[in-house]
């Protein structure tokens, strides 16, 4: 269950959405489904480092990095 940002295209709103599977997104002020996919910043903790790390990529939801099999 991904977190997504969004930007709607009509009123302008920025928001981010808990998605379940098969649900569609919409703007949570005017109802509107003509949105903008903003790119998120992925953090994540690795056992190997004593803090979060937190950059910005495109990488998908599941891993932490920018080129794997399930990103592609």
């Amino acid at each position: 269950m991904p977190i997504y940002e969004y930007k709607c295209k009509d009123c302008g709103s920025e928001f981010e959405l808990l998605l379940f599977s098969g649900e569609e997104a919409k703007c949570p002020k005017c109802s509107s489904k003509n949105l903008e996919k903003k790119v998120s910043k992925v953090s994540f903790f690795s056992e190997n480092s004593s803090s979060d790390t937190t950059s910005s990529s495109s990488s998908c939801s599941t891993c932490s990095s920018k080129n794997c099999s399930s990103c592609g």
